[in-house]
């Protein structure tokens, strides 16, 4: 097979990502991922860069490796992301600095750049992996649902910017997936005796519904539907049984909405 598109996932070492790359290389794409991890793709014309996606320098690098190989690039997926818990005031600012150095502005070196081959050749396509969390914000995560929302929301101000030049922005918010993502928490229980427990509760309840979740396949299957759908909208949900939810939030009275979340999450 002549693969003549080209798509480059970052995170694409592990979970949602990986599931992403596997996806689109089914669908016929040419590869590339980028992530801290090393990759040993078994598959021809599946490529993994090594860098950090919070160094410029290496994000600049990787996008100008991809450009002088392939002189293209049709669609970019932003997946690298982690997530830390805890309450707001026991969260450092290192780490609530952490949490949006990889979410936020990970994604935006990646946005800078990809989007610029984009715009310079005159299409494509950008899917940036949100989250539920970034509409709903989640108690005892709160800089994680910031770092999605803020991202969300770039996207957004991106998008028209680039809509003259052919290039789309798609937003997929995921709910609970099956990944790695649980494990690698940074989980602070800090203050969950002042908080008579609730920290440690919210945090378990949030990790069984995530173990429970969909197969992050589903998710990269679905994310590679949409890189080569012909119409696409600006959002779309990919979760199992946050539909119903997120109606709500989004149909009630704000009060209403953050009590039904703080007595679901914050109880």
């Amino acid at each position: 097979m002549i693969r003549e598109k080209v798509a480059v996932i970052t995170g694409g070492s592990s979970g949602i990502g990986k599931s992403t790359a596997l996806a689109l290389y089914d669908k016929g794409f040419k590869i590339y991922t980028v992530s801290r991890r090393p990759v040993d793709w078994e598959n021809q014309e599946m490529f993994h860069i090594q860098g950090d996606v919070t160094e410029e320098t290496e994000i600049q690098k990787a996008f100008e490796q991809v450009f002088a190989a392939e002189g293209r690039l049709d669609v970019l997926v932003i997946c690298a992301g982690f997530g830390i818990s805890g309450a707001v005031e026991f969260t450092t600012l290192e780490e609530a600095k952490k949490q949006m150095e990889v979410n936020f502005f990970g994604a935006f070196l990646a946005l800078k750049y990809g989007g610029k081959m984009m715009r310079t050749q005159g299409f494509g396509r950008i899917i940036a992996v949100g989250s539920v969390a970034g509409e709903i914000a989640i108690p005892f995560q709160a800089f994680y649902s910031a770092s999605k929302a803020a991202l969300a929301k770039l996207l957004e101000a991106y998008s028209g910017e680039l809509a003259p030049y052919h290039v789309e922005c798609v937003l997929v918010m995921p709910g609970d997936v099956q990944t790695e993502f649980t494990k690698f928490r940074e989980k602070s229980p800090e203050g969950d005796k002042e908080y008579e427990g609730r920290i440690s509760r919210s945090v378990s309840k949030m990790e069984q519904d995530e173990i429970k979740g969909m197969p992050s396949k589903k998710v990269g299957q679905f994310i590679a539907k949409k890189a080569i759908q012909k119409y696409v909208r600006p959002v779309y949900g990919v979760h199992k049984g946050y539909g119903f939810l997120l109606m709500l939030y989004r149909i009630l009275p704000r009060k209403w909405s953050l009590y039904l979340i703080e007595r679901l999450y914050g109880n």
